[in-house]
This record gives structure tokens, C-alpha cells and sequence, in this order.
């Protein structure tokens, strides 16, 4: 069983944090790679910007990331050729409607304290949010855990937990882990203590992944 998470939340880091890697990709799919754009990769794949940003939602074009892997060909049941004579869209008006997601999840603040950094996309992946050492981190929200080390350089002792198949939450730069992988978690139940691990202060560093990519918490938190 413990082999078998190990297993699992290697995958979810893999899909939660975009980690770069050189496993192999299925035909129709393309590894992004260091110096890559989405105009690059549509060129090479002879295919329009507007096909690969609706093809995969992606929020920004331009913020895509190093190790995520993208679909670079029509999905089953398209016609190849149609899709790469199609018209091309204005990329600002195809990224807009691919930005929000399908669905959603109900959270609650991980922690008390100060946000010092806010989501944005590009530099930050998530919420900084500073406090004493020690302050109790809670699950975000139920789910099971499914990493919880920190063989992750940059974020410290970490802690992945699995909401569903769309949803993970993020813990990063803890002091102490209080919960292991293939833990079952409530909403709200202590799960970690805020610290400085792998950071420069004291502070809780919180991402939400869906399907893979980061999007702002805070669509999904409660007003403060």
C-alpha cells in the first residue's frame, strides 16, 4: 500500500507542479521544454495558436509551463486537416473562454495571517501567506494525501492532498508534517505547522491545481 502512494503522489507532483521531465509523451502530445511559446510548438506541429489553446484550455498562452505536457493534434474524432485550416482566432478572446474552469471546489483558509503574495499567474503559483512558527496549516479542503516528504527542491516539507479527480491543494515550507500519504483528511482538520523550510521566513506557501494547472485560490476561498 505504501509503495503504491509512493507511486501515486509522484504522479500528482508531476501533474501538480509541473515538474520538468523527460517521460515520454503519447502520440498527439508534446512535452513543453525550456524556451518554448505556444506560437513555437503550434508552428512545429503545424497547427494554429487557437487550436492549441482550446484544445488544452489554457488559461494564458503566454505562461505556459516547463514539463507540462500539451496536446498538439486533434482529439479522436477530429478531422487533422479541417482543425489546422480553421481560421485563427484573436488568442486573447480564446484564451478568455478557456480560463475558468468546468467546475469547482469549496475551501476554507489553510491558515491565519498576512497574504504577502498573491496569485498571479506567471511568478507566483499560488498564495504566500506569513504568520508565527507553528500556526496551524489545515486541509483546505477533504481529501486524501498523497505526498508528504520534501524531495521537492523550493518548497520545503511538503503536503499534496487529492480533493477529487480534478482538484489537488498544495502546503509548502511546513516545520511539521502531521499527517502521511494515504491519510483520509477532513475540512479544516490541522494537518501541518507553518515554518520556514526551504524559505527565506516563516510563512505558508498554498496552490490549487485543476487538472494540472494552477489557478487562483481565491475564486474558490471564502471572503476574509
Amino acid at each position: 500500500m505504501a509503495k503504491g502512494f509512493r507511486r501515486f503522489a509522484c504522479a500528482a507532483l508531476v501533474a501538480l507542479l509541473a515538474a520538468c521531465g523527460s517521460a515520454p509523451v503519447g502520440p498527439g502530445f508534446y512535452r513543453v521544454e525550456r524556451g518554448d511559446t505556444v506560437s513555437k510548438i503550434a508552428r512545429s506541429n503545424r497547427q494554429s495558436v487557437s487550436n492549441i489553446v482550446r484544445w488544452n484550455n489554457l488559461p494564458n498562452p503566454d505562461s505556459i509551463e516547463v514539463g507540462q505536457v500539451l496536446r498538439v493534434a486533434p482529439p479522436g474524432g477530429s478531422s487533422a486537416s479541417a482543425q489546422r485550416t480553421a481560421p485563427r482566432q484573436d488568442t486573447a478572446d480564446s484564451a478568455s473562454t478557456a480560463a475558468a474552469p468546468a467546475s469547482s471546489i469549496s475551501l476554507i483558509w489553510p491558515t491565519t495571517g498576512q497574504v504577502v503574495r498573491n496569485f498571479d499567474g506567471r511568478d507566483s503559483k499560488g498564495i504566500d501567506m506569513v504568520n508565527s512558527a507553528g500556526t496551524p496549516i489545515v486541509a483546505a479542503a477533504p481529501g486524501t494525501v498523497v505526498y508528504a516528504g520534501n524531495g521537492l527542491r523550493g518548497y520545503g516539507n511538503l503536503l499534496i492532498i487529492k480533493h477529487d479527480s480534478e482538484y489537488l491543494t498544495a502546503y509548502a515550507h511546513n516545520q511539521a508534517l502531521l499527517v502521511k500519504e494515504g491519510e483520509t483528511v477532513t475540512q479544516g482538520q490541522k494537518i501541518a505547522e507553518m515554518g520556514s523550510s526551504d524559505s527565506d521566513r516563516v510563512m505558508l506557501h498554498f496552490e490549487l491545481r485543476y487538472q494540472g494547472r494552477s489557478i487562483d485560490p481565491a475564486r474558490d476561498l471564502p471572503p476574509r
